[in-house]
Formats: structure tokens, sequence, C-alpha cells
């Protein structure tokens, strides 16, 4: 019996022991997503994993225990939109409810909300920034923002607004405030902003997913002046002067909402539930662990949370208004982005795997931005080839049919240089450019040939410093090895995804706000 094949019957025997002996209440719905009594099923937004000490107390006072599957905001709005969620789930408790509202298909599937808590759209800056830019905290505008871009002394971070609420919201704040709306944003008001927004987002360096893996890349590269998030993501963070905007922002208030197709006996347990939750002493749990706002009048705010008042601006009337946004962001405003896809075409790889790695690269094509560089590296016992895209915005055709050329023509033969390769990558990308980096990593096992983890660490170190800043982002999939992958991810700043838990189409496309 080989390494691999004792491996995989030892990975097996383990999770059946695990599904006779427990359940995990945070992964993505799968064995534990069936019904239970005194328990419920929500669908959640990912920064709500920071209320797990909160639901503990909640089960303890209550008995009801919360079973959250956490995603984006706006992916769990297309999930209830395509009818998916109503077996898997009883309640949904999004950021905001404002995105759902514009997807009428989407509204359809909950029958009530309750805000919980809320926590506005805020810009969190290094100290040093603000005394050099010579702010004042409490009277920051997002004009004086964009001046201080436009001027080359802020640079900063945020998450992808196709992707994440905070994202979305921030774009939303930033596109009411320099157009001057009176009202929700209009085609025309975006339209109108359009030329100070492309000079607002020059100055954003940093991009993600999720607000979490932002705070670490935050911490991690030390190279931009501030963060735009949540106030209650920023307030977590040292070293950062949290401020609000004073022309206005967007505020999130994490409502708790019953899906229509659950039963009266369901609806019944997350009244209880809400109810718990916006009880005094839960009230100030949260505000204390989370720095969310209470939204009961009795509880205050945690200390060092502003109470000055701040305009609240309203969020775009119509999805065509929302989307066009998005859509003008993702292809014109933000920089561009330029990935290296280090792809497993080992002889470990034939038939199916290989046939999911093709489907999924090709789905993948359909959500690749207008100016985006794309550069697939095949590998088995080496690099096989190298070959370039770029999806240019007068001829995008031909680009993406490129990719989906090259993805059908991939073969599997060969061992796996997982480390080798992604030497290769990082020599593609010596050159640098005003893009967002990244190399994503496929493989469907353990590295049997060429350089190894130590070669590789030596490699990543002597490194110039930029190219240390380019994250690779590894999926876990086939017979991958979590820890050597992982050990990846922690080298160069990443993230491991896991396509055993969910699709490899999923984990490609979940990548995506990272890019």
């Amino acid at each position: 019996m080989n390494r691999r094949t004792f491996k995989w019957l030892l990975a097996a025997a383990l999770s059946a022991l695990t599904l006779l002996t427990a359940c995990t209440s945070e992964s993505p719905a799968g064995p534990d997503d069936a019904p239970r009594p005194g328990s419920l099923r929500i669908l959640a937004s990912s920064e709500l994993s920071d209320m797990k000490p909160v639901l503990e107390q909640v089960a303890r006072d209550t008995g009801i225990e919360v079973r959250p599957t956490y995603m984006g905001t706006l992916d769990a709005v297309e999930l209830l939109a395509q009818g998916k969620a109503e077996d898997r789930y009883d309640a949904v408790w999004l950021s905001s409810n404002d995105y759902l509202r514009l997807r009428p298909e989407a509204a359809a599937q909950i029958v009530s909300e309750t805000p919980v808590m809320s926590s506005p759209v805020a810009v969190g800056i290094k100290p040093a920034a603000l005394t050099a830019l010579g702010w004042q905290p409490e009277n920051v505008t997002w004009a004086q923002l964009e001046q201080a871009v436009r001027d080359g002394k802020l640079t900063y971070g945020m998450t992808d607004p196709a992707r994440s609420h905070s994202g979305f919201a921030s774009l939303v704040s930033v596109a009411s405030a320099l157009s001057g709306a009176q009202s929700a944003l209009t085609d025309a008001d975006v339209t109108k902003a359009t030329p100070r927004l492309k000079e607002f987002f020059a100055g954003q360096k940093l991009t993600s997913g999720s607000s979490g893996w932002l705070a670490a890349a935050y911490k991690r590269r030390g190279n931009v002046d501030a963060l735009l998030n949540y106030e209650s993501v920023l307030e977590n963070i040292p070293g950062l002067t949290v401020i609000r905007p004073e022309d206005g922002v967007v505020t999130a208030d994490y409502p708790l909402s019953s899906l229509a197709s659950s039963d009266t006996a369901t609806r019944e347990e997350v009244r209880r539930l809400t109810e718990a939750l916006r009880g005094d002493t839960v009230q100030r749990l949260i505000t204390e662990r989370t720095h969310r706002r209470p939204v009961v009048a009795s509880v205050a705010p945690a200390a060092g949370l502003d109470t000055g008042r701040r305009r609240e601006l309203p969020f775009p009337g119509s999805r065509s208004v929302a989307d066009g946004l998005l859509s003008s962001y993702e292809n014109e405003l933000r920089r561009p982005s330029r990935t290296v896809y280090v792809l497993d075409t080992s002889g470990s790889m034939e038939g199916e795997r290989l046939d999911q790695l093709k489907s999924a690269l090709t789905s993948l094509t359909g959500d690749f931005r207008q100016r985006e560089e794309v550069t697939l590296m095949p590998f088995g016992s080496g690099v096989k080839k190298v070959r370039t895209h770029v999806v240019e915005p007068a001829d995008p055709k031909t680009g993406l049919n490129g990719i989906r050329k090259d993805t059908a023509a991939l073969s599997a033969e060969g061992d796996t240089a997982i480390y080798t390769s992604l030497q290769k990558a990082y020599d593609h990308l010596r050159s640098e450019r005003d893009t967002f980096t990244s190399i994503v990593l496929m493989t469907d096992g353990e590295n049997t040939t060429g350089a190894d983890a130590a070669d590789f660490t030596a490699f990543y170190k002597g490194l110039d410093p930029g190219q240390r800043e380019i994250p690779v982002f590894p999926i876990l999939f086939g017979d991958s090895d979590r820890s050597e992958l992982q050990g990846i991810a922690d080298l160069t700043g990443g993230r491991l995804f896991d396509a055993q838990e969910v699709s490899l189409d999923g984990a490609f496309k979940e990548i995506r706000g990272y890019q």
C-alpha cells in the first residue's frame, strides 16, 4: 500500500468516525444541514463569526442552538434568489437586507426582519497619516479623502463590493458623497461621480473577499495608510483611528429574518432568538465584544464609539443602479487584476478530476473582469507551458476564448512539482504592474518531485519586498495535503480554500473576491 492510498483510507475512516460522533455547527451545508429540535440553521454574513460567544450565551439562556453557515452577503442573496436556501436554512442573518430588497425573487424568500445591532461604514487611518494630513477625526469628509488620494498622500484597503456587503456599502457611501446625491443614487449620479471615483479608487492597494483576511493582510503588509470597512471591524484592529466621514455613510443593521419556507414552530424559535438578542444584557455583551452598536435605547454603545450624529446615506433604489455601480467598479474604477493559475495536471488528475478542473475554469471565464491579465501555468513533473491572456475592454471575447481554448487542451501526465512550479509563477511576476496580483494553486496531491518546502521557503524569503506581497491562494482538492497547502498560504500571506467541502467551481469563484 503506497503512502497516498494509506492516507486516503485513513481520511475516509476518520471522516466516518466523525459523522458518528460529532457534528460541526459552522461548516458549509452538508451532513449537519438537517433540521434538529432546539436548533436553528442560519445563513449568516461571514463577519458574524465573531458573534460565537454571544450565541453561546443566548443558547444557555434560551436553549436555542444556532447552527450558522457563513457566506458573503451578496453571495447569500444570490443563493436566496435561486431558491436554494429553503430546504437548508431556517433563517437568514445578513449585515443588511438592502441589497436583498433589490432582488424581488430573494425578498420573497423572507417573511420578517428585525434589526439586532448596527455598524456604520467607517475609515480607519494610521495616526501618523492622520497627523501628516492635518485632519481632525470628527471633521473628515469623503471629499478630503479623495483629495488626499489624488495628491498621493493616502492609500487604503477595502473588501470586494461584488462579494462583501462591507465593500458594497463602502462603494455606495463614496459614490453618494462624491456625486452630491441628495437622495438614493441614480444612474446619472454614478455617471457624474465616475471621474472622481476613478481618482479615489486609484488609492486602493489592497482588496479582499472578507473583512477578516483584509485585516490580516493589512497587519502583515503594513504598506497602506487606511482601511474602509464597518466601524466594528476597524475598532478591533489595533493602531487605527476610526472616523465616520461627516458627509455621510451607509449603516448595516444586521436584521434576523425568518424564511418563508419555515413552519410556524420554527418562526416562533426565530422570534424567541431575536427577542433574546435584543435584550439589554445581550445587547451590552454584543457592543462590548464586537463594537457594534445596540439597537435598544436603554443600552449605551461600548466605550470609545463616537456617539455624534452623522448623515445616513440612502441605499440605491433600484437593482439596475446597484448592478451598474458594481459593474463600473469591477471593470473600470478599480485597479485591474493579474493572476497566475498554477494548475496540477499530473497523472493523478486523469479522468474525472481533470474534467472538473476544465469545467471549473471554463465557467470562471464568465467572471473575469475587463483589463484582467490571466496566466495559465499547468504543471506535472515541471511547468508544462505558460500562456497569458488579457481581457481587453475593446475585445474581451478574444482573451476569454483564448483561456477556454487553453483550458480545453489541458492533459494529465507526470509527477507533482508543486514548489518548483510556484517558483516559476513568482519568476513570471517579477515585472511590477499597478495591479492586484496573486497566484492560485490547485493540486490534487502532495509534492513528489523538484524543490521541497524548505527550498521554496528559502526562495520566497529571498524575493524582493514587492514580490513577497503576492499571496498564494491554494485550493484543497482530491488527495492534496491540508498541512502542506496551509503552510504555503501562511508563508505567502494567502488563504486556503477547500474544494473538498464545497466544489472546485465554488472554490475558484470564492477566490475571485481576493483578486
